[in-house]
């Protein structure tokens, strides 16, 4: 079982919600966090408010040179968690282009931007911890979800990607997959969110699977065979179930 204590652990997309969660639930484990996002106000009242050690370095993962500065800021350390994400909920009929690339780019791309900044120097060391944040909307194609669904299901792929790459490297790759989360982005919704976690609750599920030795947990459990069961439905039978109704 993976063990916290002293190490050095970069959380881009800490500010709030499961990020906030998280940290919370990793100091009180005994690490020394790095919290990074690009409200440095909120970030400082919560390295404030935790039990253990923490520092505030601002980062926008949309920004290479702010990625690269921060990455710089963190210096050496054991573990990365990358927990930053943007979402509006919309669908192709009502589309929203600065909004779909935000999408894409923080929830995507703005995890390669730090993977580049991080990976190298895993590989060179031959140790190190990576945890990427997908989400039960990535398994397949859904109604409302342009930008969102499409960015973390691209995550996820990268995740597996590295983890294929890495094994036996000495560089753990963990994918964690939750599913709706009571947090200032969900709160856009205005859908029954069936199995909606506390931020603790999904937290503490979070930090049971970086704990463990295992690639990838998708959380509620329940609610997760829904998608992880839908990749095996023929597609006319996945759109009849998924698709959008009533038009």
């Amino acid at each position: 079982m993976r063990t916290f204590q002293g190490k050095r652990y970069w959380l881009v997309g800490a500010s709030e919600g499961l990020g906030r969660a998280l940290a919370e639930r990793m100091s009180r484990a005994g690490a020394h966090l790095i919290l990074s996002a690009r409200d440095t106000g909120k970030l400082q009242a919560l390295a404030d408010s935790l039990s253990g050690s923490a520092e505030v370095v601002a980062c926008d993962v949309s920004d290479r040179d702010s990625v690269e500065a921060a990455a710089a800021a963190a210096g050496e350390i054991d573990g990365l968690v990358f927990l930053a994400g943007a979402y509006w909920p919309f669908g192709a009929d009502k589309w929203n282009a600065e909004q779909a690339e935000i999408m894409a780019d923080v929830n995507f791309t703005g995890a390669v931007r730090v993977l580049g900044a991080v990976v190298p120097a895993f590989v060179e060391r031959r140790r190190g911890h990576i945890v990427l944040t997908g989400s039960l909307a990535g398994f397949g194609g859904l109604p409302g979800s342009i930008g969102y669904s499409s960015s973390k299901a691209g995550l996820m792929h990268l995740a597996e990607s590295m983890h294929a790459d890495l094994r036996g490297s000495g560089v753990d790759v963990q994918l964690a997959n939750p599913g709706f989360i009571r947090t200032r982005l969900t709160d856009k919704n205005e859908f029954h969110m069936p199995f909606l976690m506390e931020p603790d609750q999904a937290a503490e599920a979070m930090f049971a699977h970086m704990r463990s030795g295992h690639f990838s947990r998708s959380f509620p459990t329940l609610f997760s065979l829904v998608f992880r069961g839908s990749r095996f439905l023929p597609d006319a039978l996945y759109f009849r179930v998924f698709g959008a109704r009533g038009r």
